[in-house]
């Protein structure tokens, strides 16, 4: 058995510790490739949204996100249309409710 130096980690925390190592860096690879990769399974899809599977297999059977079935069982997502797709419906802000209300008003002049 080698001798320990001071704040050096014991035999079995070494071995824990590259383990650890590991996941990480298989953690940061997989974001990675999730970042960069432009056509997106499901599963990989279902985890870029933030949604459940089941929850993303609703919204391809009820045709509400943009999917492709090249082979007309596996479903396929494009990573830019997903993000388009989240960025519909926006919701304006009081203050830009606000502004389109006093524009209207000013463009209407009081008529009724």
């Amino acid at each position: 058995m080698l001798p320990l130096t001071p704040g050096q980690p014991r035999p079995q925390n070494r071995k824990k510790m590259a383990e650890e190592l590991k996941q990480v860096a298989d953690l940061i690879t997989a974001n990675i490739i999730n970042c960069t990769k432009e056509v997106l399974t499901s599963d990989e899809a279902a985890r870029y949204l933030g949604i459940s599977k089941s929850y993303l297999y609703k919204l391809t059977m009820r045709q509400l996100i943009p999917h492709y079935k090249p082979m007309g069982k596996m479903c396929y997502f494009n990573r830019q249309e997903l993000e388009a797709w989240l960025q519909t419906n926006r919701i304006a802000t009081d203050e830009e409710i606000e502004q389109q209300a006093q524009a209207y008003c000013l463009k209407k002049g009081g008529r009724k």
